[in-house]
C-alpha cells in the first residue's frame, strides 16, 4: 500500500511524539495542492493566518505552549508558505525562533521540478532563473534545510528535517515542489516512528565533567542554581527540579525562563528573578554572593542580563548548555545538558557531594508594589496586582517593551507558561504568538486561559491576527496597554520625537470590526485602579468563555522601574 508524499509529510508531523494538531500559514498557488493533504490526516487542521509573518509568530507560540504543557523532548510546530513572496515574509519570525531555540518546520511550496530545470521566468522569482536563492537565504537562520526531489528520497528528506528541528529545537526548512505532492511512497514507512532521542554524550568527556562538577559541589557552602530559557527549550526542567528538590540549593530564574515547565515560583527554595543590576537588591545579593553558580541553559542577552550586568563574586561557575558544558574556563563540546544532568543525578557519589550543605535563607517575597495614591494606574502597581488574578495553568504572553519588563515582578502560579521574545525582541511578535498559543492550549485543555499583554504601538504591527482569533472563536484575553505610542523607545531616545508617535485607535471597536458575533466577545476599558480591582475580582470575567479585549489606560511615560533602568543602560550602550 502507498500514500501520497504530501500526505506522508503531514502524517509524520502529526504522529507522536511530534504531535502537531494544527498547521499555520498562508495559501499560495505553489502550495495549494499540498494544503489539500492536511484534511486527509485525522486530527490535523489548517489554521490560516492573515500574513506569513504572523504565521511564523503563531508557529513559534504554538511550539512553546506544546513544549510547556506536554511531557516529552520539546515543542514542535509547522507552517506552510509559498515560494519567494510568502517565505520571505515569514523570515523575521523564523529568525526569532532560531535565536530563541524554538522547534518548528517551515514548509515552502515551490515550482515544479521541470519548471526549475527549464529556468522558466515564473512569477515570485527574481527573474534570473535561480530557484535556490530563497533557500540559501533561509540557510543562515535554520538548523538544516531539505529539498524534496523525488518520491524515492522524499521521505528521508522530510524525516531528517523534522528530526533536526525537534532534537535541536530550531527551525528547519523544507522545499516541496508542487508536482511531487501526489507522488506515491510506501505506507509502511509510517509504522516506524522517528527516532527523536538526543544523541548520547561522549562517555569519557562526560565522566570528566561529572568528576569536576561533584568536586565543586562538595566544596561549596552557599551554591545557587540559575535557570534560563534553554533549560526549558531542551527538556531539562525535570532534571532541574530534581536537582533542586534533592539538594535543597536555592534557585533563581532569568526573565527568559519565567514560566518554564516544572519550575515553580511557589517552591520553598525559589529566590526570585535575576536580571543582573536590574534585580531586586535581595535577589541580586542572593545570586552574586554564592560561592558556586550552577547555570542551566543560559542565554546571556542584554535584556535577559540587565545589559550584561551579571556580577558573580566567584569563578566557580558551571554552565550546562544544550550542546556543550563549561566548567570555569574549560569547555566540553557535545556534552548536552539533559544527558549530563541525568548522569549527575544517577551518579552514586551525588548524594555524598552535598551532605555537608546547610540550606541558606531565600528571598521570601520580592514582588511588592503599593496601591496608587491617585486615580491613575501605574505599571509598577499593575504587574504586581496581576499576580492575584492569575491562576494555575495560565499561558501569559507578553510583548517586547513595558509588558516583557513589567511581568518580571508578577508572581506566576503553578504550571503557568510564560511566552516572551526577550532575545529577538520583534515588535508585534506577541499577537501572532498568542494566536498560536491559544490554538495549542485549546488542543490540550480548553479550560486553560491564554492572556496577552501588548502595547498600543506594538499592536498596530500585527493586529490582523486578532481577526484569526475571532474567526477561530478562540477564548483569549487581549490586554492592550494604551500609553499613546512607543514608550520603550521614548525611554531610550526621543521622548518627544515624532517617530515615537502613533495614530490613536478606537480599541473598543476592534473585535466588532473583525466580525466577532454578539455574545462571543467582550470589549472593556479600564482607567483607574478601582476599575481594575473590580475587574480582577469579577468571577464572570475570570471565566474563559469568550474573546475579550481590555484596554488599560496609562500615562505616556509611565513604565516599570526595571525598564526605565534598562532603557538608560541601552541608551548608554548605543552611544558608546
Amino acid at each position: 500500500m502507498s500514500i501520497s508524499l504530501g500526505r506522508y509529510l503531514f502524517e509524520r508531523i502529526h504522529q507522536q511524539p511530534v504531535g502537531v494538531g494544527s498547521v499555520f500559514g498562508v495559501p499560495g498557488d505553489f502550495n495549494l495542492t499540498l494544503l489539500d493533504k492536511i484534511d486527509e490526516v485525522d486530527g490535523l487542521s489548517w489554521k490560516g493566518n492573515a500574513n506569513e509573518l504572523n504565521a511564523a509568530y503563531a508557529a513559534d507560540g504554538y511550539s512553546r505552549v506544546k513544549s510547556g504543557f506536554t511531557d516529552g523532548p520539546g515543542g514542535f510546530a509547522a507552517l506552510v508558505t509559498t515560494f519567494g513572496v510568502g517565505e520571505l515574509s515569514a523570515l523575521n519570525g523564523i529568525a526569532g525562533a532560531y535565536a530563541e531555540h524554538v522547534g518548528l518546520l517551515h514548509i515552502v511550496g515551490v515550482p515544479s521540478i521541470s519548471a526549475q530545470q527549464k529556468q522558466l521566468l515564473l512569477h515570485h522569482t527574481l527573474g534570473n532563473g535561480d530557484f535556490t536563492v530563497f533557500q540559501k537565504m533561509s540557510a543562515q537562520i535554520t538548523q538544516t534545510s531539505g529539498f524534496v526531489k523525488d518520491g524515492e528520497t522524499g521521505p528521508d528528506v522530510i524525516d531528517r528535517c523534522i528530526r533536526e528541528a525537534f532534537i535541536n529545537q530550531r527551525p528547519t526548512y523544507l522545499a516541496f515542489p508542487a508536482n511531487l505532492v501526489d507522488e506515491q511512497v510506501p505506507l509502511e514507512r509510517l509504522k516506524q516512528p522517528l527516532d527523536l532521542k538526543v544523541p548520547p554524550n561522549d562517555k569519557e568527556s562526560e565522566e570528566e565533567v561529572l568528576e569536576r562538577v561533584l568536586e565543586l559541589i562538595s566544596k561549596a557552602k552557599d551554591p545557587i542554581i540559575l535557570i534560563d530559557a534553554c533549560c526549558a527549550r531542551h527538556d531539562a526542567t525535570k532534571e532541574a527540579k530534581e536537582l533542586i528538590d534533592r539538594t535543597e540549593f536555592k534557585y533563581a530564574i532569568t526573565p527568559m525562563a519565567k514560566g518554564a515547565r516544572d519550575i515553580s515560583e511557589d517552591h520553598p527554595r525559589f529566590t526570585g528573578v535575576y536580571v543582573g543590576t536590574l534585580s531586586y537588591p535581595d535577589v541580586k545579593e542572593a545570586v552574586e554572593s554564592s560561592d558556586l553558580v550552577i547555570s542551566l541553559g543560559a542565554m546571556l542577552s542584554d535584556f535577559n542580563t540587565g545589559s550584561f550586568s551579571y556580577s558573580y563574586q566567584t569563578k566557580n561557575v558551571i554552565e550546562f548548555h544544550s550542546d556543550y558544558t563549561k566548567i570555569r574556563q574549560a569547555q566540553y563540546p557535545g556534552i548536552r545538558m539533559k544527558n549530563v544532568l541525568r548522569s549527575l543525578l544517577d551518579d552514586p557519589k551525588f548524594e555524598d557531594s552535598f551532605k555537608h550543605y546547610q540550606p541558606s535563607a531565600v528571598v521570601k517575597n520580592p514582588y511588592k508594589a503599593e496601591e496608587p495614591k491617585n486615580e491613575i494606574i501605574t505599571q509598577q502597581w499593575l504587574w504586581s496586582k496581576l499576580s492575584s488574578w492569575l491562576r494555575e495553568g495560565d499561558v501569559i504572553v507578553t510583548e517586547t517593551g513595558t509588558s516583557s519588563f513589567g511581568i518580571i515582578q508578577t508572581k506566576y502560579p503553578k504550571n503557568a507558561i510564560g511566552i516572551s521574545q526577550v532575545l529577538w525582541g520583534s515588535i508585534g511578535y506577541s499577537v501572532g504568538a498568542a494566536f498560536g498559543g491559544v490554538v495549542a492550549a485549546e488542543e490540550l485543555d480548553p479550560n486553560r486561559r491564554v492572556i496577552l499583554f501588548v502595547g498600543d504601538g506594538s499592536l498596530q504591527l500585527t493586529i490582523q491576527e486578532i481577526s484569526s482569533m475571532v474567526r477561530n472563536k478562540n477564548n483569549i484575553y487581549v490586554f492592550v496597554l494604551n500609553n499613546d505610542g512607543y514608550t520603550i523607545e521614548r525611554l531610550i531616545h526621543g521622548e518627544t520625537a515624532e517617530y515615537n508617535d502613533i495614530q490613536s485607535w478606537k480599541h473598543g471597536q476592534i473585535l466588532d470590526t473583525f466580525g466577532a458575533k454578539e455574545g462571543e466577545f467582550e470589549s472593556l476599558k479600564v482607567s483607574t485602579p478601582k476599575e481594575l480591582n473590580n475587574l480582577f475580582s469579577d468571577k464572570q470575567f475570570a471565566k474563559n468563555d469568550k474573546t475579550r479585549l481590555i484596554e488599560i489606560m496609562l500615562e505616556k511615560m509611565d513604565a516599570p522601574d526595571n525598564l526605565v533602568k534598562q532603557a538608560q543602560l541601552s541608551a548608554k550602550a548605543n552611544s558608546g
